[in-house]
C-alpha cells in the first residue's frame, strides 16, 4: 500500500480510537457543526473543515470510508506520487465541507455534526474515473460491474436527489458532491486546466 495512503489509513483509525476514548468531546471539537445563515461558517473553528474528515459515527462507517481510500486512492499515489495524492484528498476534504455549510446556509437547515472521510473519498473516486475510465468497478448490492466514469455519473445522481429532496436523513449527501467537486478541480489544475481551459 502506498505510504500516504496508509498514513491517512491510520490517521482514520486513530481518530475513531480517539472518538471511543473521548466520546462526545471529540465531535464537539472537531466534527463540522453546520447550522442555518452566517452562523453557519466555522469562522472560529476553522480546523473543522479538515478534522471532521477523521471522525466517524461507526465501525462500518469507518470501514467503508476506508475501504474507498485504499480501492481508489492507492492506485491514484502510485500514479501521482504523495503530494499530488494528498493534495486531492485535501482539497476535496474542504470542498466536501464547504459545500455542506453552503447547503445548510440555504435551506435553512443544520445537518450537523458533520463526520467521516466521504468528502475525500468522493474526490478521488472521481479523480479515479477520469484517470482510469475503462476501469470496472463493482456495485455492492447488487454487484453488476460498470465502467468507473459510469459509476460516478450515477452515484452522484443519486447524491443530489437524496440531497435535494432530504430522503435519506443523517447523511451529508451535499458533502459527498463537494468532495466530488474538489477532486475535480484538484485534477484540473493538476492538468494545467484551471478550472476549464489551459492556463
Amino acid at each position: 500500500m502506498p505510504p500516504v495512503t496508509q498514513s491517512l489509513i491510520v490517521a482514520n483509525v486513530a481518530g475513531f480510537l480517539l472518538e471511543l476514548m473521548l466520546g462526545g468531546r471529540m465531535i464537539e471539537w472537531f466534527a463540522l457543526w453546520p447550522g442555518a445563515g452566517p452562523a453557519a461558517l466555522p469562522l472560529e473553528t476553522p480546523w473543522q473543515l479538515v478534522t471532521y474528515a477523521f471522525l466517524h459515527a461507526n465501525l462500518a462507517h469507518l470501514a467503508f470510508n476506508l475501504f474507498g481510500l485504499w480501492m481508489f486512492g492507492s492506485d491514484l499515489e502510485r500514479v501521482w506520487g504523495g503530494r499530488r495524492f494528498f493534495a486531492c484528498f485535501l482539497c476535496s476534504v474542504l470542498a466536501g465541507g464547504a459545500t455542506q455549510l453552503a447547503a445548510g446556509s440555504m435551506f435553512g437547515t443544520g445537518y450537523g455534526p458533520v463526520l467521516g472521510a466521504s468528502g475525500g473519498v468522493f474526490g478521488l473516486l472521481l479523480a479515479f474515473a477520469i484517470c482510469f475510465p475503462r476501469r470496472q468497478v463493482m456495485l455492492l448490492f447488487p454487484p453488476i460491474p460498470m465502467p468507473a466514469p459510469l459509476f460516478v455519473l450515477v452515484y452522484a445522481l443519486l447524491e443530489l436527489a437524496l440531497g435535494v429532496t432530504g430522503t435519506q436523513a443523517g447523511v451529508a449527501h451535499f458533502a459527498h458532491l463537494g468532495g466530488m467537486l474538489g477532486g475535480f478541480l484538484s485534477l484540473q489544475f493538476f492538468r494545467g486546466r484551471f478550472p476549464f481551459g489551459r492556463r
